[in-house]
């Protein structure tokens, strides 16, 4: 991570990520809807603030996060997939390959891909004050608005299993500015 200091988003997005059964939610409205996690995470923090959003805000965050996530971060996440597997990944010619090798490239990518994704957030969160977002609303309630317009802004009825883990996880985490 760069020398700056974190923003309070980011710091949010780590201790909700955190949570039990959150990461594993977050992976799988990933893998099944296309989510862009961060643009999630981000509706949470603003949720955690007190502010629900609206079909359009939602709309301008995604599109403002869209060239980023799919220029720099897909990329980075297919590869480090694709690196699981080394043997999949170095094909017909695997006995040539140095697996411990393969391996330790595929850390250096994660901490690349999770770098591109704090960079996404700060862009994010340097968009606007959080206040200037939505309007204000109960966090709770806030958070399962800004989940369901952000399922309505992609077209997509999200995985209710899921959802229900993200809000779970929600709830756990101090709320506020300070959280």
């Amino acid at each position: 991570m760069s020398e700056r200091k974190a923003s309070p988003f980011w710091n949010f997005s780590l201790k909700l990520y955190r949570v039990e059964g959150v990461a594993t939610a977050c992976l799988k409205l990933q893998d099944l809807h296309g989510i862009d996690v961060n643009v999630m995470l981000f509706g949470c923090w603003l949720a955690s603030l007190g502010r629900k959003l609206s079909r359009q805000e939602m709309h301008e965050i995604v599109d403002a996060a869209d060239s980023w996530r799919r220029q720099v971060v897909v990329p980075l996440r297919s590869v480090r997939r694709i690196l699981k597997e080394p043997a999949t990944a170095a094909g017909k010619g695997v006995k040539a390959f140095d697996t411990e090798g393969i391996l330790a490239m595929r850390e250096k990518i994660k901490a690349v891909e999770l770098e591109s994704e704090r960079l996404q957030q700060e862009a994010l969160f340097a968009l606007k004050p959080a206040a200037e977002w939505g309007e204000a609303a109960e966090p709770a309630e806030a958070a399962e608005v800004n989940l369901a317009t952000y399922a309505r802004a992609l077209r997509a009825d999200f995985d209710r299993t899921a959802c229900k883990a993200m809000l779970e996880g929600f709830s756990k985490v101090p709320q506020g500015a300070a959280a």
